[in-house]
């Protein structure tokens, strides 16, 4: 059972589906389209409940999930939705004790999860160039308690990474192709590499770039949601669809070749048929 405590975030529902995020302060009031909700009544109660406001209109009230405060941060600029984040937790190895290095700061959705995934003890490291992205970053970072697992550094990557070692690094930047020796003097040998670009032209570029430095393993992908409607009468797919929001690279960084040492032979494909394709 969770019980709310003073500052801490707590999703409202109400049965029109409408949902609100709130962060309970005492003697503070929320006002909403179906009344008010006092959050001294929230406070030291248990949640996954019904609430009503003082109109008498019910909400439920519940601790939010990680999807829920991606959905609700404060956005100065395009964040990377769950649908990608999700996969990029898995691929970069994100947990505890991890120390995490990401660029383009933005407003801070994939910090928060990164930073929600590396608790207790792990560590990222958040790099911007403008302030005014550190600032929003920040702001939604301290509303959900996960600043203290966070480093945000005002930096062009241009100049390099101040970490060494890092567990894992992920691009949110424009040309990320520019920054791969930066990327490998901040990796640790067999550290994990992620990116992503919205453009194919960019994904190429990227690919060029990793071709060029000591990475491996390294794929591409994107990633489509399609939802439902949860009716069980008339199951059908939702209007409106999450399809493409951006390319996702995944690599691993390997030692770099010794002087003199050649780089292993590359397997060319079979230039013949297709598998697929008519026999004559």
């Amino acid at each position: 059972m969770t019980v709310a405590q003073v500052n801490d975030p707590v999703l409202l529902i109400g049965r029109d589906g409408k949902r609100f995020l709130i962060g309970l302060r005492p003697g503070q009031q929320f006002h909403t389209h179906r009344g008010i909700v006092e959050h001294d009544a929230l406070i030291g109660q248990p949640l996954g409940r019904e609430i009503r406001t003082h109109l008498g209109h019910p909400f439920v009230a519940l601790q939010p999930s990680i999807h829920d405060l991606l959905m609700n941060v404060k956005r100065a600029s395009q964040i990377i939705y769950p649908k990608d984040i999700g996969l990029i937790l898995l691929k970069l190895d994100v947990g505890p004790g991890r120390t995490i290095v990401e660029a383009g700061t933005g407003s801070g959705a994939l910090t928060l999860a990164l930073a929600h995934s590396a608790r207790p003890d792990g560590v990222v490291y958040s790099y911007d160039a403008r302030p005014d992205m550190l600032r929003v970053a920040e702001r939604n970072l301290d509303c959900v308690g996960l600043l203290p697992q966070v480093r945000l550094i005002q930096r062009d990557i241009a100049e390099g990474f101040t970490v060494q070692g890092a567990d894992s690094l992920f691009l949110d930047v424009r040309e990320p192709w520019e920054h791969l020796g930066a990327v490998c003097d901040a990796l640790a040998d067999g550290g994990f590499f992620g990116a992503l670009v919205p453009t194919t032209n960019q994904v190429v570029e990227l690919l060029y770039g990793l071709d060029r430095h000591p990475f491996s393993s390294v794929e591409v992908l994107e990633i489509l949601v399609r939802h439902y409607k949860p009716v069980p009468g008339r199951l059908r797919p939702q209007d409106m669809m999450n399809a493409h929001t951006g390319y996702l690279i995944f690599a691993r960084k390997i030692a770099p070749l010794a002087v003199g040492e050649e780089p292993p032979g590359v397997e060319e494909e079979p230039t013949g048929q297709d598998d697929d394709s008519d026999e004559s």
